[in-house]
């Protein structure tokens, strides 16, 4: 997925944001934003990715605040608050009858969790009322390959794993815990080091996915999106030896339909912008259960 115009306007924005939680220092956070205009002068193009520009631009705001995770106590938070939430999201779960039935309500509130990002320009989240929005917004997918994917994961060995935020991969662990389930290996990837407010192994610890999946692993690096390039070679055995991966959020998606896909992927996020929206013909706030190529 290539940006639009609108991209620009909301990596300015989260990096105004995350200047802002990095450091209260005036002159570092001016000269984070001048560095980051350069930045998009020279790169900002039609044949750019979003994610892409996402990873440069955090990565920029990091060496010159020299704070390294930023948004490390709005990850913690999203995690308490998840768990709260966590009993009811899995008792809307098990009210599936049949497997199949768990199995898309699980992946309803994996995709229902990743409406849990910060300092989207059009997207508005608040820990208020989460409950509500997991009963409201799980009630439908946009594009809805669950029953594909279902049939796939029935004939499944390994499944790799690919989180996306913090607080949201709580919720993840009940996606993981239908797949265990059903007999299948999981392996959990977060990223390996910290990006905006994507989970990093901390995470995994702390919202219980560790406890669920089979290992966790990392990929190896801090970027938005799936950046081969920059990948670990750990990860790369697992990515080559999985079945199916899961790919959670939008960084996944605006990056993995970038490259020619050998085996399926099956991506899960709601669509928090228009820019991803348009790309996969939806409108915007809507669940995305996505069978790729």
């Amino acid at each position: 997925m290539k940006v639009e115009p609108e991209c620009a306007s909301c990596i300015l924005y989260r990096a105004v944001a995350e200047a802002t939680e990095a450091t209260t220092n005036p002159a570092l956070r001016f000269r984070a934003m001048t560095e980051l205009l350069r930045l998009l002068n020279k790169e900002f193009r039609p044949s750019a990715v979003p994610a892409d520009l996402g990873t440069k631009r955090d990565r920029l705001i990091k060496r010159i605040t020299g704070n390294i995770d930023p948004y490390k106590r709005s990850k913690r938070i999203s995690n308490e608050k998840a768990l709260k939430i966590l009993p009811y999201a899995r008792k809307l779960v098990e009210e599936g009858y049949a497997q199949q039935d768990r199995f898309k309500k699980a992946c309803l509130c994996a995709i229902v969790g990743n409406i849990m990002e910060f300092d989207i320009p059009s997207h508005k989240f608040s820990f208020n009322g989460l409950k509500k929005t997991f009963r409201e917004a799980g009630k439908d997918l946009a594009i809805d390959d669950t029953a594909k994917a279902y049939e796939l994961v029935k004939k499944a060995n390994t499944i790799l794993y690919l989180t996306d935020n913090a607080g949201e991969i709580v919720f993840d662990t009940l996606l993981v815990e239908q797949m265990e389930n059903m007999g299948l290996k999981v392996i959990v990837a977060v990223k390996g080091g910290p990006i905006i407010n994507d989970a990093t192994l901390e995470d995994a610890e702390s919202s219980g996915i560790s406890k669920v999946a089979d290992k966790v692993i990392t990929t190896g690096t801090d970027t938005v999106g799936f950046t081969p390039n920059e990948l670990s070679k750990e990860f790369f055995e697992v990515y080559n030896s999985a079945d199916i991966i899961f790919a959670k959020g939008m960084g996944y998606a605006e990056t993995l339909t970038e490259h020619k896909l050998k085996k399926p992927h099956f991506l899960l996020f709601r669509t928090k912008c228009n820019p991803v929206a348009n790309f996969f013909f939806v409108a915007k706030e809507k669940n995305v259960a996505k069978l790729m190529p």
